[in-house]
């Protein structure tokens, strides 16, 4: 389809007269939002007033986005929801299929049914070119007010609570639980239907192999607390210098 096709209508999609972009005839979108050239609006879309969708970005049939939202150059929203006053980089994919996969009898590599959804609670930021795959067996979730760095991987079936913080290059796998007001550092892993108790940090570079049920500082791979992962790298530390060569 070209822009002479949805200038008439083609294909049932029609170009939006603020920004030049091109919608379905059946989505649904407030007369106050900015579809940016390039960009399209599928069928059945819900975009709600004051959302900006910039140059590129997909958004796809079904999907709901609230009012005053800002959506990035290159972002690809399906199967999803996204609340009220969100930002959403460039580059963010959400709602593409989640990694499930199993062997089958014949040893062959089967993909389990992804059909659920990811929904994005309000006043919600997520960084450029990260990822949050839709769910297979519940939605996959992130609550009000979280921010996501760039480059955070989020697996089919998570629920993040509301207040989050995940900085650059956090992975969490699939069906993981976070709770309110987690802080997970750079390059952060939290293991695949692992549940982290709120008000939790976890520092850069660690990766909580098992639940953490109560509040406090983490750290190390397998994390622990904080005090504990201190005690052990001294003692790696010094273990280490006893065995250098002298001289």
């Amino acid at each position: 389809m070209n822009e002479n096709d949805a200038e008439n209508g083609g294909h049932g999609f029609t170009k939006w007269r603020n920004g030049g972009g091109i919608f379905h005839n059946s989505a649904c979108i407030d007369p106050t939002v900015l579809i940016e050239i390039g960009a399209i609006v599928q069928s059945k879309a819900i975009v709600g007033a004051n959302v900006s969708v910039g140059s590129g970005a997909v958004i796809g049939p079904d999907v709901t986005i609230g009012q005053s939202t800002k959506i990035g150059y290159n972002v690809s929203l399906s199967n999803c929801t996204i609340g009220d006053s969100c930002v959403i980089h460039n580059g963010v994919c959400i709602g593409q299929d989640g990694f499930g996969f199993y062997v089958d009898e014949h040893g062959n590599m089967v993909k389990k049914p992804q059909m659920l959804n990811a929904k994005i609670g309000n006043h919600v930021e997520i960084g450029a070119n990260s990822c949050v795959d839709r769910g297979s067996w519940r939605d996959t979730v992130i609550g009000d007010h979280s921010k996501i760095d760039n480059l955070v991987q989020i697996g089919h079936n998570v629920v993040i609570g509301s207040g989050c913080m995940l900085c650059g290059q956090v992975g969490i796998a699939g069906s993981a639980t976070i709770g309110d007001y987690v802080t997970l550092g750079g390059r952060a892993a939290i293991r695949d239907h692992v549940f982290i108790a709120s008000k939790v940090r976890l520092a850069a570079n660690s990766c909580a192999t098992k639940d953490i049920q109560e509040a406090g500082d983490y750290g190390g791979f397998p994390a622990v607390p904080i005090n504990e992962w201190r005690r052990q790298v001294v003692a790696k530390f010094r273990t280490t210098k006893k065995e250098l060569p002298q001289g």
